[in-house]
């Protein structure tokens, strides 16, 4: 049974609806566009129509949170070794058969969102822990739009970057004002067919899409593309061929990808594990189209996981899973052997983090 929508400190008013001629509200944040009665939820579940207004019913709070290395987003150029505070909300505006994080994105248990915490509160633990950023994840921050924006605000008070994990649907007005407070994003292109997205996801493509030359085009958030591949699903050596030409032609060959194994989750225990082998032919088949820095990634496979110079070849950052074994940029991130740039944001010198992952509860931190 769906909990109640009722008003309180954690259900606030959003602004990306409008009224239809049937006296339903729809909601505009996401292609969805649900149309609700009163006191019924969208399919993301945590917004809902409240007295002939759509709410956000998770505003202040959390499925918990975690330091993790900034490369576990996954984000391999931006501020490497770096730790970033990481947590997610309740509920997805998806509906993804082989979903990784269901216990969380699927919740309708309000026992999930145990950790409570205002915007400052978060930038504030963030600065104590010594975070480079803050990542909203585990479930897709476009469904929770305005607690996000409210977060980012107060970590960039404090000089925290801010990092969205998405699925990238959102609809094109709620984009613009969402990415101008985000740093940096990872954007699930979970495949390049729109029966994938329809049949397995719930979803279209053509929304991905969108957002994509959106980042790339209208502003300066350094972003990174995630495909999972599963087995007879999206791996075929002409879906990646396709992908990877749009990805090089229509956002450029500095865009990184990260191609990742898939293991049977939730609604897809049927499909095998992804052979390392599939993922090897992956990252083949991008560099070959031009991408300049593929990743494999869910498997242990050191080549796979640095970054190169696309001029010279040499090796720039090693990686051993989150474990940094090798830094060859100097400056701003240009080779230390030919003086290329590499595409991405760097310092100096990389973070020290390395591979720990630090559950944190808010309510110790001091």
């Amino acid at each position: 049974m769906e909990a109640p929508i009722r008003p309180g400190s954690d259900t606030v008013p959003t602004k990306y609806w409008h009224v239809l001629e049937d006296s339903r509200v729809q909601c505009d944040l996401c292609p969805r566009f649900c149309r609700l009665r009163e006191g019924q939820r969208g399919m993301c579940f945590v917004r809902g129509r409240l007295d002939d207004g759509v709410v956000l019913t998770t505003y202040g709070r959390s499925s918990g949170f975690c330091v993790d290395p900034i490369e576990k987003k996954p984000l391999n150029h931006f501020y490497p070794g770096t730790p970033v505070l990481s947590f997610g909300t309740a509920g997805c505006n998806l509906a993804c058969k082989f979903c990784q994080n269901w216990d969380i994105s699927k919740s309708r248990e309000w026992d999930t969102l145990a950790d409570q915490a205002s915007p400052e509160r978060i930038a504030a633990a963030a600065e104590r822990l010594e975070c480079r950023s803050v990542a909203f994840t585990y479930n897709d921050p476009v469904i929770f739009h305005e607690y996000a924006i409210d977060v980012a605000k107060a970590c960039r008070e404090r000089g925290i970057l801010s990092v969205a994990v998405t699925a990238g649907e959102v609809c094109p007005q709620p984009r613009a004002e969402f990415y101008r407070n985000m740093d940096a994003a990872n954007v699930d292109l979970k495949a390049f067919t729109e029966r994938f997205y329809r049949q397995i996801c719930g979803s279209e493509l053509q929304p991905v899409l969108d957002t994509l030359i959106y980042l790339q085009h209208e502003t300066d958030v350094w972003f990174e593309i995630t495909t999972l591949l599963i087995p007879g699903e999206n791996d075929s050596d002409s879906e990646l061929d396709e992908m990877t030409r749009w990805v090089a032609a229509e956002l450029g060959p500095n865009v990184p990808m990260h191609f990742t194994a898939f293991h049977p989750d939730w609604k897809m225990m049927d499909k095998p594990r992804t052979p390392p082998e599939t993922l090897a032919r992956a990252r083949k088949i991008a560099v070959g189209n031009g991408i300049r820095y593929a990743y494999t990634g869910n498997v242990h496979d050191e080549r796979g996981g640095s970054t190169y110079c696309h001029a010279c070849g040499r090796q720039l950052v090693g990686r051993d899973w989150y474990v940094m074994t090798a830094w060859h940029l100097r400056g701003g991130g240009e080779c230390e052997f030919c003086g290329t740039p590499c595409a991405g944001r760097f310092e100096s010198e990389p973070g020290t983090w390395g591979s720990r992952r630090l559950p944190v509860r808010l309510s110790e931190i001091r």
